[in-house]
């Protein structure tokens, strides 16, 4: 039964998926837009908006969330580049566009980016 389970799975067991879609949230943060398959980049957005959300707090129990979740390079651009940006938003930080499909699986692509 799927009592109480969401998400996606993308073919993957928990672990490398975890890994998976934080590296997804690592390479967002630093490049500010990334080209993925469309269910990744679904599957991404969660949790940057809501790593998003906890960076607006500022408190020091979520710098050292962040740090431990993507990285302290990469919570260092969060802060300094992204955040003065993302201000005046209270949520809806990132976008999704449609690329096509990838030429050798046929795989739906997408880029995910921040709305600046």
């Amino acid at each position: 039964m799927k009592h109480r389970r969401s998400g996606v799975i993308l073919k993957r067991k928990k672990g490398p998926r975890e890994a998976l879609l934080r590296s997804l949230t690592r390479a967002l943060v630093l490049k500010e837009s990334i080209l993925t398959t469309e269910a990744k980049a679904k599957a991404t957005r969660p949790g940057i908006e809501r790593l998003i959300t906890k960076a607006k707090k500022g408190t020091l129990a979520m710098q050292r969330f962040i740090v431990a979740e993507i990285g302290s390079d990469a919570a260092r651009r969060l802060k300094t580049t992204l955040l003065p940006k993302l201000e005046s938003r209270t949520s809806g930080y990132t976008r999704i566009t449609h690329e096509g499909v990838r030429k050798s699986d046929s795989a739906r692509m997408a880029r995910i980016s921040f709305v600046l």
